[in-house]
């Protein structure tokens, strides 16, 4: 039986299978499976990954690292616990104010973002040659369109600005 989506507003009927969040949850899902993969042949996991690439060479806030992440403050908390505990990471509290704490790699962190990083341009080349360059800035249009709605959608319920996913 074929699920159906009923989409009130443009008063049409479209399968599942059209929808933006089918290809999305499905090119996501494929891809997190890719990577905790790769990942795991580096010794470490998908998130562990993604924070050491996310972390620039001059560090960033912990704060600011969540958000990138998708995270909630919890979950990334044990995440940096985890990553310090295992020397890929340092924290350094802020000099004028106590409350921050900036997140920077070690340099084992450094050592394993170079070999994350490669991970990422190498999955890259492969995708390059099957999409072409006005293709590839449509895709990155419609998903900025998405994350656009997705945040007001965000606001709408929480009264909360989630700029940060634009």
């Amino acid at each position: 039986m074929l699920l159906y989506l009923q989409c009130v507003h443009n008063k049409y009927t479209m399968k599942i299978q059209e929808s933006v969040d089918y290809h999305i949850r499905g090119t996501l899902f494929a891809m997190r499976r890719m990577y905790n993969l790769l990942a795991a042949e580096l010794g470490t996991t998908q998130g562990v990954a993604y924070v050491l690439i996310s972390v620039p060479k001059e560090g960033v806030a912990a704060t600011r690292i969540a958000p990138m992440m998708g995270m909630g403050v919890t979950s990334l908390s044990r995440l940096l616990k985890t990553m310090e505990d295992d020397g890929l990471i340092h924290r350094i509290k802020d000099e004028t104010d106590k409350r921050v704490v900036h997140i920077h790699l070690t340099e084992k962190g450094a050592v394993m973002r170079k070999k994350v990083r490669q991970v990422v341009i190498d999955f890259n080349k492969k995708i390059q040659p099957a999409v072409s360059a006005d293709e590839m800035l449509a895709f990155v249009k419609v998903c900025n369109v998405i994350k656009k709605e997705v945040c007001s959608e965000i606001s709408r319920f929480t009264n909360h600005d989630c700029s940060e996913l634009i």
